[in-house]
């Protein structure tokens, strides 16, 4: 109950209100948080004026209700959130929620040296070397370059073993652990070299190779496990182009044609089903790019077309338009078949094939997404090759 001050007949009585119930608290990434509850039923005799929420660590947070956001908490370290309602008169006594601890965007490269198994991981926030996660179920030669995951499962689709039979399979990893993966499903038919986005709920896999280029659209459900599902078609078949997106759109940006490489983008809304829409065109024809970007803006670093044909060069578009790449800034050199892995505000492209120095390379780099430039130094991969699948828990489908 509200602690009854008494008072004068005819005037409020002077009393605070009861505290909130259901305090409940989600952690994103990069020391984001939301904090849930529900206001109290007993508010005294004044209106409730607002809410207040405060870290262990003294962070605060206010607003009219629930929930309340964060931003800013430190990654890695555990702690509670106390939440108080406000009237004229006085502040409710705490509901403290449950401890948590805010964790750090995660980006994931599997394949790691080329035809192998390996999966690795960085902290994008930060920069340094990648460190071991675990492994895939099998050796794959070839996979999807762009991104399917969730913040908390990130999913790895089809590919080709080391004897070059292309691999129906889909297998998952928690994102916040580290370990082996998961089986999680098939493709309709066995493919390698796909196109892929995600939003929180859902992964959309396009083209690809079969025994032949295919045209093919398949989307998944990250939060349950079973097999592709038919979402649409590309306007013709291609292979090893790149997926960047938002959390409502995804654009899939060159790759090979039965003419060629070629420089078309095409989108679907993720949430529909359907065929694809165009958007724009790259500056080029691209085969191999790596990609990476936020809610807002898609990056497409890199190719495999003739050397000196701009291979280091990075493009970007503006995802809620339509409309050509623009000009971003340049990789450290000529690569292609590199991956990339994003958090709202940072790219990192990892791996590839060096064409300058003619040799695979482990050299991690990164861009800052809402400016242009060129790439910083990162840190290294643990073995120099071009990286199969990538996922990460902040992409720009995730927001």
């Amino acid at each position: 109950m509200a602690r009854r001050n008494g008072g004068f007949i005819g005037t409020d009585g002077l009393d605070a209100p009861d505290p909130p119930t259901g305090v409940t608290v989600t952690s994103g990434v990069d020391g984001v948080a939301s904090v849930a509850f529900t206001a109290p039923t007993d508010v005294g005799t004044s209106a409730i004026t607002g809410f207040l929420a405060v870290t262990a660590g003294g962070t605060g947070s206010t607003g009219s209700s629930s929930p309340l956001a964060f931003t800013g908490l430190t990654v890695g370290s555990a702690t509670t959130i106390n939440v108080y309602a406000i009237n004229a008169y006085g502040t409710s006594s705490p509901t403290t929620s449950s401890s948590f601890t805010p964790a750090g965007s995660r980006g994931i490269f599997s394949n790691v040296g080329g035809t192998t198994n390996v999966i690795e991981y960085i902290a994008i926030g930060t920069t340094g070397n990648s460190v071991d996660f675990g492994d895939r179920s099998v050796v794959s030669s070839s996979n999807n370059s762009g991104q399917i995951a969730s913040s908390t499962r990130g999913l790895f689709v089809g590919g080709s073993d080391s004897n070059n039979n292309r691999l129906n399979v889909i297998e998952y990893i928690t994102m916040a652990t580290t370990g082996n993966v998961t089986d999680f499903g098939n493709l309709s038919t066995a493919t390698a070299q796909s196109m892929t986005h995600s939003s929180s709920t859902r992964g959309i896999t396009a083209g690809g190779y079969t025994s032949s280029i295919v045209n093919v659209i398949e989307y998944v459900t990250i939060a349950n496990t079973g097999n592709a599902t038919d979402f649409g078609d590309l306007s013709g078949v291609r292979r090893a182009g790149s997926g960047v997106g938002s959390t409502t759109r995804a654009v899939f940006c060159g790759g090979q044609g039965d003419s060629g490489n070629e420089n078309t983008m095409e989108y679907v809304t993720i949430a529909n089903t359907g065929n694809v829409t165009d958007f724009g065109n790259l500056k080029a024809t691209t085969n191999a790019p790596a990609s990476a970007g936020s809610n807002t803006r898609g990056l497409i670093a890199g190719n495999s077309v003739a050397a000196g044909n701009d291979q280091d060069e990075i493009q970007y578009i503006t995802i809620a338009s339509t409309g050509n790449f623009t000009d971003f800034g340049n990789l450290a050199s000529e690569t292609y078949s590199a991956g990339g892995v994003s958090n709202a505000t940072r790219a990192v492209f990892a791996g590839g094939v060096d064409d300058d120095a003619d040799a695979d390379t482990d050299r991690m780099s990164y861009v800052t997404i809402a400016t242009t430039g060129n790439v910083t130094d990162f840190g290294d991969l643990s073995a120099a090759g071009d990286i199969r699948g990538t996922c990460s828990n902040a992409h720009g489908g995730l927001a």
